[in-house]
């Protein structure tokens, strides 16, 4: 199968040409306003005049060879149409015709046979159910509907799971003039799938960054394959991924299943990535816009210029909300401010030199200069934007526009260009940017300083990811013989233990005796724990006393145990812990992603806070560090109010074990949850612990 020939045809045929389709005239009225260079050639079953030129009753008849097949023939038709051209050599084909899969039980078969048939004969098919694609960087546009003017040259390659909304996307493209590479509408992708055009996107030369609207991940390895491959060569991705559920519990028992939806771990395997998501199709296209102009950006560090005092308040409320700093000015920086803003402004960041720039034109580009050259500044947002309206001599407009964007070119830091609002770029706006050289513009404050906040991140993921060594494929182990069902803590435990994590010692007491035995080698005080098969919260049976002395209390409670829990195994006797703080550490199976991992504030706070950080497995210590700074409860393991605080090295270094180590008990396991996992200081030390068989 050829991507690359797909996307780059010298000659094209559009079966089931036809004057009563709106689709096929659109077709070829793309292909003829684009300049595709090559023939396209006409094939109706009757022949005659199509679009006011020959058409040909077969692909048999066309007297030259054919790169893509373009076909809109009723799906019966559609079969019948790819046997004809496997015998003629074409092996590259684009589906418009729907009722295939999405139509029900009959549509599914058939689209199986053109899967199976393209399997057999090497074909490369995009669709069915789509409208084809725009390869605006060589001028090839085989697709079904009008294509907004102009079409719009850029470094954007674009893909979505949605034929409908394709040309929204290309005119919300345009209208802020974000030009593309290639955009492609995917249909049911019974061949050529989503993966496959990222793949082709990472490797052309056109593209910079790659846009996707998703729909749904089919195959999550594959996902990861090309997300991978995308970060290693610099090419973004963002991602608009619809279809956000509710909280779904995998596993009834493990507070791990309930903490842990469908859509979570989408998330948190696409930051794992280093995608990133966005919640609208704006974000999409102007995040994506910020990307391709910028490249990565270095830092958090912002200095902000603008003209509205207002526009600065929005700024640096926005900017707190995306994690970006607004530093002080250096000293330098605020003495050379001082010289060009009116006595009337105020020298800080943000920085507004005032409405005096409708005054002093040159006012905005000197502020703007001299911030450049703040050593404290990673980055500058610069508010402006192009103009709207051509006046009678737009002369003296050009050479303002020339002068502000050779001194951002000659910035030493990136200078991020955002309009106040979100309107779109004019016919003069885009004259303006392309004759100047002015920068991309993200479209309004929100959606602007959204995007800055998302490159930075991924520009922070990607150093992350790209200097981490992968992490270490933990050895297998068999599960224990007949490892069925729910395993409670005396089970649970013991496996962590001798598999070497650190767990608190407990011993199985079966009799009162044995209790007052076990809590006397521990010493005061112990907790008892009811121990049967399958018992998941024990607290919520009766089934944990804590804070047990004398002989006495040990026996007294061993008593309530066994009157609160039927089918006991026994009574678990632990030496009692105090202080620290006590975390979440689960592992739970997702159905199509596979293990994960949620760390999190523990003990009684699971439910109530519900405060946790989610990683897809493998993971190594530096990626569970990463994810601990993630809990709004983060602050809790650094020390207050003169608590020890954690170590944060030893407490990763526990968490991505126990994600090694549920790993490596391979497909049998659901979940492994321990439950909480205690951390005082640099000790770390599981008190409980339930493990869900499949």
């Amino acid at each position: 199968m050829s991507v690359g020939e797909l996307f780059n045809p010298r000659s094209i045929a559009l079966v089931g040409a036809t004057d009563k389709s709106g689709w096929s005239i659109s077709t070829l009225a793309n292909l003829r306003a684009h300049g595709f260079p090559g023939p396209v050639h006409l094939v109706n079953p009757r022949g005659g005049v199509v679009h006011g030129q020959a058409a040909y009753r077969s692909l048999t008849e066309v007297p030259e060879r054919v790169d893509l097949a373009y076909v809109m023939v009723p799906t019966a038709a559609v079969l019948g149409v790819l046997r004809e051209g496997a015998k003629l050599g074409i092996r590259c084909y684009v589906i418009l015709t729907a009722g295939f899969g999405e139509a029900g039980e009959e549509g599914a078969r058939l689209e199986a046979e053109i899967a199976a048939f393209a399997a057999e004969n090497g074909l490369t098919i995009l669709g069915p159910n789509g409208n084809g694609y725009i390869n605006a960087a060589a001028g090839v546009t085989p697709y079904g509907l009008p294509i907004p003017q102009p079409l719009l040259r850029g470094a954007v390659g674009v893909v979505l799971q949605s034929g409908a909304l394709a040309s929204s996307v290309l005119g919300f493209a345009q209208a802020r003039n974000v030009g593309v590479s290639l955009l492609t509408s995917m249909g049911n992708e019974s061949v050529v799938t989503v993966t496959d055009v990222i793949d082709y996107l990472v490797d052309d030369p056109a593209t910079r960054v790659i846009a996707l609207f998703l729909e749904t991940i089919r195959n999550p390895a594959e996902f990861s394959r090309v997300a991978r491959r995308a970060l290693e060569a610099g090419k973004p991705i963002v991602a608009l991924k619809i279809g956000r559920s509710k909280l779904a519990s995998h596993t009834a028992q493990a507070h791990t299943g309930a903490l842990v939806g469908d859509d979570d771990v989408i998330d948190a395997a696409l930051r794992q990535l280093g995608v990133i998501r966005v919640r609208s199709l704006e974000d999409l296209i102007i995040t994506a816009g910020l990307l391709a102009s910028s490249g990565p950006l270095p830092g958090r560090r912002v200095g902000v210029v603008t003209p509205s005092g207002g526009a600065s308040e929005i700024i640096a409320d926005r900017a707190e909300d995306e994690g970006l700093e607004l530093p002080p000015f250096a000293p330098e920086t605020v003495a050379r401010l001082a010289e060009i803003v009116p006595s009337f402004g105020t020298v800080q960041n943000p920085l507004d030199v005032t409405g005096y720039v409708l005054i002093d034109r040159t006012l905005l580009g000197r502020a703007l200069e001299a911030v450049t050259a703040d050593p404290g500044i990673d980055l500058i947002m610069l508010l402006s934007e192009p103009p709207k309206v051509a006046p009678p001599d737009p002369a003296p407009v050009l050479a303002t526009y020339a002068a502000s964007a050779g001194r951002i070119a000659a910035s030493p830091v990136p200078v991020v260009v955002v309009s106040n609002v979100l309107t779109d770029v004019t016919e003069f706006g885009r004259r303006v940017q392309a004759e100047t050289g002015f920068p991309y513009v993200a479209g309004g404050i929100e959606h602007g300083l959204q995007a800055i906040g998302a490159a930075v991140r991924w520009s922070e993921q990607r150093e992350r990811v790209l200097s981490r060594p992968a992490a270490p494929l933990p050895r297998s182990v068999a599960p224990p013989d007949g490892a069925s069902g729910v395993w409670a803590e005396h089970r649970a435990a013991a496996l962590l233990a001798a598999a070497g994590l650190p767990v608190v010692p407990s011993e199985l007491a079966r009799d009162e005796s044995a209790a007052v035995a076990a809590a006397e080698r521990f010493g005061s005080p112990v907790v008892l724990k009811a121990a049967a098969e399958g018992l998941g919260h024990k607290s919520d049976v009766g089934g944990v006393r804590l804070g047990l002395g004398g002989a006495e209390e040990v026996r007294q409670a061993y008593r309530e145990i066994v009157a609160a829990v039927p089918s006991l195994d026994g009574v678990l006797v632990q030496p009692q812990r105090h202080g620290g703080i006590e975390l979440l550490v689960g592992v739970v199976r997702d159905p199509a992603w596979g293990l994960t991992l949620a760390v999190g504030l523990g003990g009684v706070w699971v439910e109530v806070l519900r405060d946790t950080a989610l990683r897809v497995l493998p993971v190594d210590a530096g990626e569970v560090r990463t994810a601990l700074t993630e809990l709004r409860g983060a602050a809790l393991l650094d020390g207050v109010r003169g608590a020890e605080p954690a170590d944060l090295d030893a407490v990763a270094g526990v968490v991505a074990r126990v994600a090694a180590f549920a790993e490596s008990l391979g497909d049998r396991l659901e979940s492994l949850e321990i439950n909480p996992l205690l951390v005082s200081g640099p000790r770390v030390e599981a008190l409980d612990a339930l493990i869900t068989w499949r």
